[in-house]
């Protein structure tokens, strides 16, 4: 199979990751006997230097010639700006609304081997494997009315939380079938007692539950499972929210993995078809952690979560669920055998820089 990716850097430590993923899909290809073919594109802060905009034309056409997107990340002081006229996350929000990637898939798991690399207590963290499933394309970050004005009365803002029954549906069936692969257990956050909008959310995901009666729904506030998300995070399994709420709880959720450099994520337009039928859409793959300008260049940033977001985009995007398992596996085995980039560290090991983790988990898989 050939195997085309979009590669999008984008700013900070996007090129030092991004590298390594490329790297590791580079060399799970060569022992399954696919070919990897990287076409690179630039987006956020660097392009918008170099063309005025976050997403330039150049790289649309490198995507449209491409299967998959794996993304860095964007953004950076340097165009950290209130008034500025274009900002970095136009580009990533763009691509988002424009391919119509609504779920947005966060796996949050504890390895064994990092449980001490965590704030929270240990007991606390054994079994943690889930999935944070995020509305990625509605709700206040999209929903107009959205502006800000002035009136004799001092300055006002406004956004919206807008959703459609098409919206809230599309989104809860992705986690009702990936709860049924799973667990069997989905668990729906929302506003429930103050919001319509999350009223609504929950009359329909009581409404769709009847379809899966193998899966067990459970209703949580968004702010009672941001606490129980540290106070029993073993109990979730998959995890469905609107945007916002799903935003801010799954960064909160990687606090329990040790590092936001472990932890990949998906974007996608739906699940692919089990049957492997028709083409499947375009979908985006990024670690969850930002730019990180001050560290950039450096050789420490941990490229795992971009390495993991590869594997991903394997399974997701081309079905290579061998290979996307075989660099999971590897992945484990190079943790296990103690090798750590510095924000793993605090439990020891051998420190590693950024490239030499990629080549050892390439030369693993």
């Amino acid at each position: 199979m050939k195997i085309t990716i979009a590669a999008l850097p984008g700013d900070g430590i996007g090129p030092d990751v991004i590298r390594e993923a490329i790297k590791v899909v580079d060399a799970v290809g060569g022992k399954f006997g696919h070919k990897v073919e990287a076409n690179w594109g630039k987006i956020g802060g660097i392009a918008i230097d170099e063309s005025g905009t976050a997403l330039p034309d150049a790289t649309v056409e490198v995507i449209d010639n491409s299967d998959a997107i794996l993304f860095g990340a964007v953004g950076g002081p340097k165009w950290d700006k209130v008034d500025a006229k274009v900002r970095p996350e136009a580009g990533i929000l763009a691509l988002r609304k424009n391919l119509g990637l609504y779920a947005n898939l966060r796996p949050v798991k504890v390895y064994p081997q990092l449980i001490n690399s965590s704030p929270i207590k240990p007991s606390y963290l054994k079994g943690v494997d889930m999935i944070i499933l995020r509305e990625l394309t509605g709700g206040l970050y999209f929903s107009k009315p959205k502006k800000r004005w002035t009136t004799s009365r001092g300055r006002r803002g406004v956004d919206t939380m807008y959703y459609t029954e098409q919206e809230v549906r599309r989104i809860l069936k992705v986690g009702f079938e990936l709860a049924r692969g799973r667990k069997k257990l989905l668990t729906s956050a929302d506003k429930f007692n103050v919001l319509e909008s999350s009223r609504m959310w929950r009359e329909i995901a009581i409404e769709m539950s009847a379809d899966y009666p193998d899966v067990k729904l459970e209703h949580i506030l968004a702010d009672n499972l941001a606490m129980q998300l540290i106070r029993n995070p073993a109990h979730f399994d998959v995890v469905v929210s609107e945007n916002m709420f799903g935003d801010i709880l799954s960064d909160e959720a990687s606090v329990l993995a040790g590092s936001m450099g472990m932890l990949p994520s998906a974007s996608l337009a739906g699940l692919p078809n089990p049957n492997g039928r028709g083409k499947r859409p375009m979908s985006l793959y990024e670690p969850i952690h930002g730019s990180a300008p001050d560290i950039a260049g450096q050789g420490i940033a941990n490229p795992i979560a971009a390495i993991l977001s590869g594997a991903m985009m394997l399974r997701y995007s081309f079905g290579l669920e061998k290979e996307a398992d075989a660099i999971e596996k590897s992945v484990e085995g190079v943790l296990a055998e103690g090798y750590r980039t510095k924000d793993i560290a605090s439990d020891g090991g051998q420190l590693v820089t950024t490239s030499k983790m990629g080549d050892i988990i390439a030369g693993r898989v």
